[in-house]
Parts: C-alpha cells; structure tokens; sequence
C-alpha cells in the first residue's frame, strides 16, 4: 500500500513539473518568435540549480559576444587561484635594500577601494628599488576600441597598478588632481578629448564642476614617479629581481575586488584579477597563461570550448555559449556558499549595475552579471522563483537595433514568468 502512495505522490509531483515546464516553453517560445527577435541572434538556456533539469534551450549551443558576461570566467579564475587577501607586492631584502614588484593587485592606492598596505609597506623602509620585469602582457587586450583610451572604463594593465590607473580631476573650490604627480599636467581648457592621445596631457574645462577620470599612459619611469611623489623618497630600479625567495606582501580581502568588479562591472579589476591569478602560477603577470590554464584544467569539461581573450569583455574578440555560462554559474554555485556567492553578484532592484532593474517584490529574486556593448545585451545569473527553488540562466542578445532597454523588458517578462511559474 505504501509503494502505491509514494507512486502516486511522484507521479502527481512529475505531472506538477511537467505542466510548469510546458507553460514556460509555451511563454517563452511565442516571446522568442515575435517580430522584436526576427532580425538578431538569441540564446537562452535556463536550468533547475538542484535537479539539473533543463527548463528551457534555444541556441545554447552557439556562440556569442558576452560583453561583461566574460567577468563570470574571471571570478571563477580568481576564486580558483587566489588567496582569501590579494597579495599586494612581493620583495626581497638584499644588504640595507629592498628590492619589490608588482603582483597585478588593482588596490593599491585605488580611488575607491583605499587600500595602502603596500603604501605602509614602503614607507617604512628606505632604500627602495622598483623592479619592472615581470609584467609579460600588453597594456590593452585584443580588439579593445582604440579611441576608448580616454574613458575611465580602459584604463592600461600594469604590474604595479597606482590609483586604479586613472587621474581623477575635479573642482573643490580649486582645482584638486589625484595622484598630485599629474597636477601640472592637466590643463583647463575645454576640449573635445580629455587627454591627449600620445602624452599624459589633460584636459578640464574651466567651469565643470564634474569629476573626470582619465586613463593615464603607464610606463615603469612613470610608476616610479609616482611612487617617488607618494613617498617623497628617491627610488631605485631594476629590471629583475635578484635571485632568492621572494616574500610576499597581502592586502585587500579578495572578495572586495570581486564585488568591486561584478557589482560596477569594472573593467580595469577585472584585467588585473587576471594578471594577479596567474602571477600564483608563474613568475610573471601574463593574462593568457591564467585563461589558458583555467580552461585546460578547471573548465576542460565544457561542450563548446569559448574565445576568451580578456578578463572584463572589452574585446568582441570573446566568444561565448548560454551553455558556458550556465556551466560554470553551476560550478559557482556547487563549490561557493550561497550567501557569500549571492553578495558577490549584483542583486536585482539592490545592488550595482542591476539597482535600478530586474527590481523583486520586497527582495530580490535575481543576482546576475550584466553585459553589454552597443548592440548586445547579456544576463547570466542565479534566480530565486516564488516556491523557493533556485534556477540558473544564460540570456544571450547580439545584433539588435531596438534600444537595450526594449531589450531588457523583454527579457524582464520572461524572468518573472520563471520566478511565478517554476
């Protein structure tokens, strides 16, 4: 008697599931075949977080451009790598010297982030000599825009990061710039660019009251510089480090890089999240030796394998699947405990880039990554349905004239018909 209850509760139940899915698959499908999809290219793939089970496939298998859909790979690289705190700098002492490079870590004096561990570090010693030979990467990753270096969402990689990279100008009765190095760089003068192309020369109009932050060119004489005027103290260079065990400087906890980059979707954390990971690997910051290695090791079981070319999706040069997402958001969420993976992703109608959007009825039933470039809109995340299951989906937009707006609404119905449904 009792195999015959248990028979007929699961076949209620499987009947139960089977409905709902056929309701979205119905929802979904006349949404996804109207005129608005006709003329672009759409993926979505949405699964049950617990049981696996495929809710809904269209075009999961193709490629497409992610825009900032590609910092999901980098957390997942930077959370497989590295340390609880970012090492900050490595060093070695040698006589009455110390000897220090770069790690990659974007914290350093950043504008917003503040962390001055190494700061500390180096003033209180004297001595100091600046080693730049690690950094084996380019300053902008492949199919970057190359008239995007003056817009503070490009700023240069480098091994030892000063202020996020940026000049940050702005009016306080007079004139204030940070770092002060760049203070009798910048000129106020309204002018179509805010920094010339070839020379770290600025530009302020005379009556903004805005605050502007400008990518600076990086060099190792200019890192130096700045140092030297941080410090007030003389430093010394060289192009390696001398032989022997390097010690290693820790800073910033890692998940503040890792909110900092998915919940503003920072694009110059994102870069160097990268160059730090594969700094644990091997002796040098080099981005695709980190990629590389992700993809050969921890991710060699995904069915499409992706172009992954940077760490913030800058470059159309990236390639990826719904399928890709879904599987490594499914590893996140298998290797990642919920409450901190939730703080690390952006919340719906709460937090970062979705504050204003996706918005719940009391608290949030979405926590994803955004990604958009013109003509592409993204969002692959984790959500919440109304009966208290946890789904996991890839929307994939590329190619559309419509606004991205039109594009997000759209997708927003399809979101809450998965929340009330399922």
């Amino acid at each position: 008697m009792k195999n015959f209850l248990f028979l007929g509760i699961a076949l209620i139940l499987f009947s139960a599931c089977s409905s709902k899915k056929s309701l979205i698959s119905k929802t979904f499908d006349k949404q996804l075949s109207s005129t608005f999809y006709q003329n672009q290219f759409t993926g979505v793939l949405v699964i049950d977080a617990v049981t696996k089970d495929t809710l809904y496939n269209l075009n999961s298998h193709k490629y497409f451009i992610p825009a900032s859909n590609t910092k999901i790979f980098t957390l997942f690289a930077a959370l497989k790598t590295l340390p609880v705190e970012i090492p900050s700098l490595k060093y070695i002492e040698r006589n009455d010297s110390i000897y220090f490079e770069g790690t990659g870590d974007p914290s350093f004096l950043h504008p917003y982030l503040k962390d001055s561990t190494a700061l500390k570090f180096l003033q209180q010693h004297d001595n100091l000599v600046y080693s730049s030979g690690n950094f084996e990467d380019k300053k902008y990753g492949p199919g970057w825009a190359w008239d995007d270096y003056q817009w503070y969402y490009s700023p240069e990689k480098s091994n030892l990061p000063i202020h996020g990279n940026v000049v940050m100008t702005y009016r306080n009765e007079a004139l204030q710039v940070s770092p002060t190095y760049f203070k009798d760089s910048v000129i106020q003068l309204t002018n179509k660019n805010n920094r010339n192309e070839f020379s770290n020369t600025f530009y302020y109009p005379s009556q903004s009251r805005d605050t502007l932050k400008t990518p600076f060119i990086t060099s190792n004489f200019t890192t130096k510089s700045i140092l030297e005027n941080v410090l007030n103290k003389k430093i010394g260079m060289s192009t390696a480090m001398p032989s022997g065990k390097k010690r290693t400087l820790y800073g910033i906890s890692s998940d503040s890089l890792y909110v900092r980059m998915m919940h503003e979707s920072d694009n110059f954390i994102a870069e160097q999240l990268l160059l730090l990971a594969g700094s644990e690997l091997k002796d040098t910051l080099n981005s695709e030796l980190i990629r590389t290695h992700i993809l050969k090791s921890e991710l060699n079981d995904l069915k499409q394998t992706p172009r992954w070319v940077d760490g913030s999706g800058l470059s159309r040069y990236n390639l990826f699947t719904p399928q890709n997402m879904v599987s490594v958001l499914d590893k996140l969420h298998n290797q990642i405990p919920k409450k901190r993976l939730f703080a690390i992703f952006p919340a719906g109608g709460i937090s970062g880039t979705l504050k204003n959007r996706f918005a719940g009825d009391g608290q949030p039933y979405i926590y994803a990554k955004s990604g958009s470039l013109s003509n592409n809109y993204c969002l692959s995340g984790y959500l919440l349905t109304t009966s208290g299951k946890t789904l996991i989906f890839s929307f994939m937009n590329n190619h559309y004239r419509q606004s991205t707006r039109e594009e997000r609404s759209k997708m927003e119905q399809m979101l809450k018909t998965l929340r009330d449904t399922y």
